[in-house]
């Protein structure tokens, strides 16, 4: 029998009321098949990267186990961006909700349709900040500590939501 893999899902939105958009896709990784939801960080208040002409976003990240294989839990993911009427418009533009495979147990990927860890991860404080708040012993696959990062990454004009 296969053994649950531990993954970490970035979530974000700045459109349609983005905590409602944030805590429902929460409550539907709950419904993943083949997955279980572990924990779930607090939600964030972050500056929009990219353009600076839209809301700001709302983040946060998730931790599950999963049966299911990385290109498998990517389509269940951009399925959930769907239902939520995710439209990709603009490189970093806004959206309904932005469903990120952030690490895939300690598994290097790297195919045409996904990077794990995902690009860019080490660099954004609105994923490290959420992503230590609920693994905050993380070890990332090539061995480095979040808490390296974090050093890098100050929390700046994040925010957390009470």
């Amino acid at each position: 029998m296969a053994e649950a893999v531990h993954c970490f899902i970035g979530l974000g939105s700045n459109l349609d009321n983005p905590t409602d958009q944030v805590i429902q896709a929460l409550k539907e990784l709950q419904d993943l098949p083949d997955s279980t939801l572990l924990s779930c960080s607090s939600l964030y208040r972050s500056d929009p990267m990219g353009p600076q002409d839209q809301p700001d976003y709302i983040n946060a990240v998730a931790m599950l186990d999963t049966l299911l294989s990385p290109v498998a839990l990517l389509d269940q993911l951009q399925a959930l961006e769907q239902i939520h009427q995710r439209k990709r418009l603009q490189h970093w533009g806004p959206r309904t909700l932005d469903l990120d495979l952030l690490l895939y147990g300690n598994q290097l990927i790297s195919c045409e349709r996904l990077t794990v860890p995902h690009p860019g991860l080490t660099e954004r404080n609105f994923v490290l900040w959420p992503l230590a708040e609920i693994a905050p012993d993380l070890k990332f696959p090539d061995g480095s500590l979040i808490q390296t990062y974090l050093d890098q990454q100050p929390l700046g004009t994040l925010q957390r939501l009470p």
